[in-house]
């Protein structure tokens, strides 16, 4: 199957992918008693690791639980939300913050209730710049303040600096490492990476796990 098909809005409503996600979801909603989570930064070590397909998926269960939440896909390099959701062509972040546009009028409506999803738009030159503006934590204060949710769907770690950047204007990370691949040694450097520039990590999800018939 498309990988790009495998969002738990496609399947039965008792599948083990969609039970992990609630889990998943109630995981996070206990996270931390002390600061509500209204924003995550989602990363993972290296690409192909299933970030987005994460990033996209724990959106989808937090709207079915009555969430109101926004996707914006962070990652202007690689971007997959487009493609995920079959919104190629729409403007995205990147117009938002160079334009100065209002991000309620690029808010993408997809069929899911209580989710609204916003792609990259057109790749700048300086990726790492854009995300770490002036522009682009304005934008994360207006949208914190009217979603339940706010997930941000960032670059891989080892490779860029860009998921640390917006590690810092978020209530939390979470690292996504898949099984067989992703190594020890790489997620010790993402962690460190993580925890010194003062993140939130809130854990780890671990990918393609085998699972018994």
């Amino acid at each position: 199957m498309d990988r790009f098909n495998k969002l738990i809005s496609n399947t039965t409503a008792r599948s083990p992918a969609v039970e992990a996600y609630k889990i998943l979801r109630t995981n996070l909603q206990y996270a931390s008693f002390d600061n509500e989570i209204k924003s995550l930064v989602i990363t993972s070590c290296e690409s192909s690791e299933g970030k987005s397909l994460t990033s996209a998926n724990l959106a989808i269960s937090m709207a079915q639980d009555g969430k109101n939440v926004l996707l914006v896909d962070c990652d202007l390099r690689r971007p997959m939300q487009k493609r995920i959701f079959n919104l190629m062509g729409a403007k995205g972040l990147t117009n938002i913050l160079a334009e100065g546009l209002d991000y309620s009028n690029i808010v993408n409506i997809v069929d899911i209730d209580n989710l609204g999803v916003i792609t990259s738009g057109p790749k700048p030159p300086n990726p790492a710049e854009v995300l770490g503006s002036s522009r682009m934590e304005a934008f994360m204060n207006k949208v914190v303040d009217n979603y339940d949710m706010v997930i941000l769907d960032t670059p891989p770690l080892l490779p860029v600096t860009d998921a640390m950047v917006l590690s810092r204007i978020v209530d939390g990370v979470v690292l996504i490492l898949r099984h067989g691949v992703t190594t020890i040694d790489a997620v010790e450097i993402a962690k460190g990476q993580i925890e010194r520039v003062g993140a939130n990590l809130l854990g780890a999800v671990i990918n393609d796990v085998p699972v018994d018939d």
